[in-house]
């Protein structure tokens, strides 16, 4: 029988902005620390703190990883199997 499979992570979608932001990252550690951050929000996309603002549009979170020094910006849709960052800072 095979081994069961763990819980699903939520896949990854880059805004344009953060995917100019990605395109910026050149050193390996910076790459490294923010790979840990993705895994930790696509397993867990409740993992940040809610942003204050409005209604009006998505609810933006926050994930911050003192650590790895990596600041994630980003909204869960409503399906909640797609996470989408909004702003990247290593």
């Amino acid at each position: 029988m095979p081994a069961p499979h763990g819980p699903r992570r939520a896949q990854i979608a880059f805004s344009d902005s953060a995917a100019k932001q990605l395109e910026a990252l050149t050193s390996e550690a910076e790459l490294h620390a923010l790979d840990r951050a993705l895994v930790v929000i696509s397993v867990d996309p409740e993992a940040g703190e809610p942003l204050p603002g409005d209604s009006s549009g998505p609810r933006l979170r926050q994930y911050v990883d003192d650590v790895e020094r990596v600041r994630l910006v980003y909204w869960v849709t409503a399906l909640k199997t797609v996470v989408v960052v909004a702003f990247i800072e290593v």
